[in-house]
């Protein structure tokens, strides 16, 4: 039978290393970009946004692959900086906000790839399409957020999808297939 002396046992409960639990996270939407962009005619590349969207975002930082962020995009959002061409996106030509209001995305797996790097794989669905999506996401701060004084994280992330896979395929290919999707955002523990 082998004994401790109690304060061996305490040395050795307090060396054994804690995980941390997973942490649920806030978008400062101030501070958050969700982006998209296209070659036109191969002239010129045009970029548009959605200026409502919903994210909910975990990371374990001990565990990246327990880490999940899932998003529910407001379509007739989107701006392009182009009035009658937001119009179109949003007829039945393109996103067909009328029958198709949403878009989401939800994480299906994490891996980290280097030192501030992780891919995360997902199922994307826009208008009732789902198909699966890896974005490239690098992890540009995790922390103490120096203003707020809470745990913080910003990150950039991009993928490109072609959106003939999702029923768009109106005017390819001299307008662009591949679409670049870039998310930048901040995010706070959440309370």
């Amino acid at each position: 039978m082998i004994r401790f002396a109690a304060p061996a046992l305490a040395a050795l409960v307090f060396a054994t290393p804690v995980l941390a639990e997973p942490v649920a996270y806030e978008f400062d939407k101030s501070h958050a970009n969700l982006a998209f962009s296209y070659s036109h005619l191969g002239y010129s590349t045009t970029d548009g946004r959605f200026g409502s969207w919903e994210g909910d975002l975990v990371i374990d930082q001990d565990e990246p692959a327990n880490s999940k962020i899932n998003f529910t995009v407001d379509i007739d959002s989107l701006d392009t900086f182009w009035g009658e061409r937001d119009t179109h996106f949003k007829s039945a030509d393109f996103f067909d906000v009328a029958k198709f209001p949403k878009a989401t995305f939800v994480s299906t797996a994490v891996e980290k790839t280097g030192d501030d790097t992780l891919s995360v794989s997902g199922d994307l669905t826009i208008k009732d399409i789902t198909k699966p999506v890896t974005f490239d996401v690098t992890v540009n701060s995790i922390g103490e957020h120096p203003m707020a004084k809470v745990p913080a994280v910003g990150l950039d992330a991009t993928t490109v999808v072609k959106r003939s896979d999702f029923g768009m395929d109106k005017f390819v290919p001299y307008v662009g297939d591949d679409v670049t999707i870039t998310f930048s955002a901040e995010a706070l523990q959440a309370k």
